[in-house]
């Protein structure tokens, strides 16, 4: 609207303009002096400049307008994308909420069980009140035969009356008494059928009145089911609620977290990576390591994610840094050609991911020891099925540039193998230090037997030794014990008891002074 009133101004700076010049043309064609003239017209054209000056103004406020129109025009355009995105967003939602509605209509549908039992109980109400008129009718009917049969016996004994009355004498009173006992005999015959109707129609209703009690029961039963499952159905709505919030908010973090910049992407990527890790069963700090510094060929530093030990000292590099964003539009697309040019665009972004693990070669920089590969750890599985699926060659390029793409399943199934390869080398292990501990229990029996051997070897030894010198001092005839007690038997006193093996033999001291004097003849 601006421009519009500037470019009226303008026009009408230009039509001014020419209508002076044209009256000052008129004037010098009338001969005015030539001095006043030439005031006149220098006038006009300072007029002129003027207005040029503001037509060259206006020209600068048009452009500057022109330029707000064209960022207005942005606006817009972003504007509408955002209505785009949000427009995905509730169809994504009315899918939710529809699914809900099926819930909801699968509840409905059984309450309209609940209801159809309860039609079919009023079914059995209905028959069961069917054959309550049935039998009133009888018991109407049973009554008019009543009723008819009194009347019947009324009569009956206005005749009796009658035939007492036209009887005489002994006849009439005979045949009184025979009528009499007739009509007594009667009544109490009409007596005993009334009671025997009443009590038939009260053994016909009483199972009547029973059924319709429990009826009654199930109904009451039935009201209070049907109760606690719309208390229920509504309960399980309002769960629906907040599941739908719920997803809707996680929904809309997943979002913020990949939209946003690449430190929360990475962020991200590596906390979906630690709950792999944490249910792999392997344990930070033995078995896998955060961060671990690396410098390449030309001195850079390098930060790989994540990277994994296996038990023969090797290791292989998982890298979590994964863009999703173009994925994430394909999922909010509302078109099949939007949908189509954000997953290539997504399946392009992936095979630059794939060359820059390749250029940074995360294996040379931390060792011989590390397999030749990265594993490139896409968190969501539908992203890597849709790149593979929109790039066939994707995965040979990857195995190109040593780069292996992994999604939770696969690298959890990676990780598990790996995990039971660090169980079995401990078991091995323990099995080696458990060889070890009984060679070292068998040589120190083997020393052990060895030396009890010795033991006993020389025990032997001192055995023999001990009856080569017990032979020596006892048992010898030329044993010391033998001349000791030669000594005593010849009259040797010592200051302490002798021993038994040193006391002289009495015989031996009656045949001793013989032998002396032999000796000495000799």
């Amino acid at each position: 609207m601006n421009i519009e009133v500037l470019l009226i101004l303008a026009v009408v700076l230009l039509l001014a303009t020419l209508v002076t010049l044209l009256l000052l043309w008129r004037r010098s064609a009338g001969g005015a002096p030539s001095g006043e003239l030439q005031r006149q017209l220098d006038s006009e054209r300072e007029q002129h400049r003027l207005a040029l000056v503001d037509a060259g103004q206006l020209r600068g406020r048009l452009d500057a307008l022109g330029a707000e129109l064209e960022n207005e025009r942005s606006r817009s355009q972003q504007h509408a994308q955002a209505v785009t995105t949000l427009t995905a967003r509730v169809e994504r939602e009315a899918a939710l909420s529809a699914s809900r509605e099926a819930q909801l209509a699968e509840r409905e549908a059984a309450l309209a069980q609940a209801r159809a039992a309860v039609a079919d109980t009023s079914s059995e109400l209905q028959q069961a009140q069917q054959r309550y008129q049935q039998l009133h009718g009888e018991h109407a009917r049973a009554v008019a035969n009543l009723q008819h049969s009194e009347r019947a016996s009324a009569e009956l004994r206005s005749y009796l009356d009658t035939a007492k009355e036209k009887l005489s004498g002994a006849f009439a009173e005979l045949a009184g008494k025979v009528f009499d006992e007739r009509g007594q005999q009667f009544e109490k015959n009409v007596r005993q059928a009334t009671v025997q109707s009443r009590a038939d129609i009260e053994g016909l209703l009483k199972p009547f009145a029973d059924k319709l009690g429990d009826f009654r029961t199930r109904v009451d039963t039935l009201y209070g089911e049907e109760a606690r499952q719309r208390a229920s159905l509504l309960g399980a709505v309002g769960e629906l609620k907040t599941l739908n919030q719920d997803m809707a908010a996680q929904a809309s973090a997943l979002t913020n977290a990949l939209k946003g910049n690449a430190k929360v992407r990475g962020d991200w990527g590596e906390l979906m990576l630690d709950n792999v890790l944490r249910g792999s069963g392997l344990e930070e700090g033995v078995h896998y390591q955060r961060q671990k510094h690396a410098v390449d060929d030309e001195g850079a530093r390098l930060r790989p994610d994540v990277v994994v030990q296996f038990p023969d000292e090797r290791s292989v590099v998982i890298d979590s840094k994964v863009n999703l964003i173009a994925w994430q539009e394909a999922m909010n697309a509302t078109t099949p050609e939007q949908s189509e040019d954000a997953l290539r665009r997504h399946a392009v972004a992936l095979r630059q991911h794939v060359k820059d693990l390749g250029e940074k070669n995360y294996p040379k920089a931390l060792g011989s020891e590390t397999l030749d590969i990265t594993i490139a750890f896409v968190p969501i599985e539908g992203a890597l099925s849709a790149a593979l699926g929109a790039d066939g060659s994707l995965q040979a390029f990857a195995f190109d540039n040593r780069v292996v793409f992994a999604s939770p399943n696969t690298l959890m199934a990676l990780l598990r193998v790996a995990e039971r390869l660090w169980t079995r080398d401990k078991v091995q292990k323990q099995a080696l230090k458990i060889s070890e501990a009984g060679g070292l229990v068998l040589d120190a029996l083997t020393g052990f037997l060895q030396d009890f051997t010795a033991m006993g070897k020389k025990l032997d030894d001192a055995g023999k030794a001990y009856a080569d010198a017990r032979n020596r001092l006892i048992d010898s005839p030329q044993s010391a014990i033998s001349r000791a007690r030669r000594l005593a038997e010849l009259g040797s006193k010592a200051k302490r008891a002798l021993p038994p093996e040193l006391t002289p033999d009495p015989m031996q001291q009656l045949g001793a002074p013989e032998e002396e004097e032999d000796g000495n003849a000799g």
